[in-house]
């Protein structure tokens, strides 16, 4: 979004996107390409719609957060399928997928988790006893969500046309971020920051994320999304 450049809500493209141009995004892409993949494997993915919990204590719009719910099938020995909830595209989630049936505490190198109904229907998903966001259980299609794509790629509200942020997890359970022209690395040592020259920029979100950019994205103004 930071680039201008149009955000496409359908499978194959978002599939070429992340896989075969190398680019990131923000959650309707990544876990909507991963339910590609997951469909391709074999596995029965549904799509759920969230509204994420915002600093202000309040949820956000409706289609605010795509997550994936994920069934495996029966097991030779005969057991039947589990559920899962699946998200590589939130930032403060599980490292791992969570059991979408249980309800008690779900320990993960992430924090501790928790999945608890509400009175309405829908379920709170919490960390370290701090909810997270509020999921949906109908299933969606991803046609469902260009309005909440439409919002965060134009709205001033929207947290990502605030900052341009990218981040992911290390495979130490640390974490890489870029925030604007800060190279954050946080691991079991601590936090460190630095800031990059113009000239690293680039050269960073290769390095750190295998991006291939050519050019560097910019915060632009409300209302110039694509």
């Amino acid at each position: 979004m930071h680039l201008g450049e149009e955000i496409v809500l359908e499978g194959g493209a978002l599939v070429d996107k992340v896989v075969h141009r190398r680019r990131g995004g923000y959650c309707y892409e990544i876990n909507g390409a991963f339910a590609e993949l997951l469909t391709a494997l074999g596995y029965e993915v549904t799509l759920l719609a969230a509204r994420v919990m915002g600093p202000d204590g309040k949820f956000g719009i409706p289609f605010d957060h795509l997550a994936l719910l994920v069934r495996t099938g029966t097991r030779p020995d005969g057991v039947q399928r589990q559920e899962w909830l699946v998200d590589v595209g939130f930032g403060r989630n599980s490292h791992h997928p969570l059991s979408f049936t249980e309800r008690g505490d779900q320990l993960d190198p992430g924090g501790v988790f928790r999945i608890a109904e509400t009175e309405e229907g829908d379920l709170d998903v919490s960390k370290d006893g701090a909810v997270q966001y509020r999921l949906e259980r109908r299933p969606r299609a991803l046609a469902d969500f260009e309005v909440g794509n439409w919002w965060h790629r134009t709205s001033p509200l929207s947290p990502f046309g605030q900052s341009v942020l990218c981040s992911r997890l290390t495979e130490d359970g640390g974490r890489i971020t870029i925030s604007g022209r800060t190279l954050v690395t946080t691991d079991v040592g601590g936090r460190v920051e630095r800031t990059l020259a113009e000239g690293e920029v680039a050269a960073a979100y290769q390095e750190h994320f295998g991006l291939e950019l050519e050019r560097i994205p910019e915060v632009r103004g409300a209302g110039q999304g694509s």
